[in-house]
């Protein structure tokens, strides 16, 4: 079982280079970066988390189908496994509708596409010459030149049902999304059915502090309009340290392997150092 810790989005770019380097030095496992429309990009900021510590395994959160042609993002995630070989994992995930309908991305066959996508790049990493002609994806011939010795593990980030039967099948991990409860989560697993090596991991929501409920209320109705439910049934990691630390523990007890917890606020690194004192 491992705890990851992510990058949140909102923070300033910038800040991500001291937030990884006091991360390196804890007993957390990994560190997440995002890629979502508008905020940052994923490949520059695991280059960068990479490359400022010595330690973590850097997860790519998701990159979305849509925007990346596979070629050109396994020949990204290839350069980054070959620099730093046993610290990347890649997570790919359909994207939001909506914001890939504004850049004009909307694939007609999500689940083609995102299938087509991993097959492509999971060959492509372990050194084949790829030829598909697929309802999306369209290679002929293809190699890399330079592929890794040990290629990165390929998840999806998904969460339908036939998406996540999709990612038992090709891909060696699933990412599941924020706001949960251990039951749900339990229950989503079963429609994977994949072997026992692949990873599922949890992203939640972390907050401990006695003013918990009130400061997660508006990410709790962000995310309640993503997950088309309540904001009061939004589960997260929150509340005092002991309660945070259960709530990680259930979830792993529920089929996680990895659960990557998501600290925001003004101080987000100090709910880390409290969760990992509690656990």
């Amino acid at each position: 079982m491992k705890l990851g810790v992510m990058f949140d989005r909102a923070l300033p770019p910038e800040q991500l280079i001291p937030f990884a380097k006091e991360l390196d030095g804890t007993a957390v496992d990994g560190l997440w970066v995002v890629e979502d429309l508008g905020w940052t990009g994923a490949i520059s900021s695991a280059a960068t988390a990479l490359a400022t510590t010595s330690r973590l395994r850097v997860g790519i959160g998701i990159t979305p189908a849509p925007l990346r042609n596979p070629m050109l993002l396994a020949m990204e995630l290839a350069n980054l496994a070959r620099l730093h070989p046993g610290r990347l994992a890649a997570g790919i995930g359909h994207g939001v509708r909506d914001w890939m309908r504004q850049v004009g991305a909307a694939p007609p066959s999500p689940l083609a596409l995102l299938e087509e996508t991993i097959t492509s790049v999971r060959g492509l990493l372990r050194g084949e010459t790829v030829t598909l002609h697929g309802r999306s994806v369209h290679l002929d011939g293809v190699s890399l030149v330079h592929p890794p010795a040990v290629p990165p593990p390929v998840l999806a980030g998904v969460l339908g049902p036939r998406s996540l039967a999709l990612s038992g099948r090709v891909a060696q991990g699933t990412i599941l999304p924020e706001g949960f409860s251990p039951e749900q989560f339990s229950a989503l697993v079963g429609h994977i059915g994949a072997p026992a090596d692949h990873e599922v991991v949890s992203f939640i929501h972390l907050y401990i502090g006695p003013d918990a409920r009130e400061a997660t209320w508006d990410v709790a109705v962000e995310q309640a309009g993503f997950l088309k439910v309540r904001p009061e049934e939004v589960v997260m990691a929150r509340g005092s340290a002991s309660e945070a630390a259960d709530m990680v523990r259930q979830m792993w007890a529920a089929g996680a392997q990895t659960v990557a917890v998501r600290p925001f606020g003004a101080d987000p690194l100090s709910h880390v150092t409290k969760l990992l004192a509690a656990l």
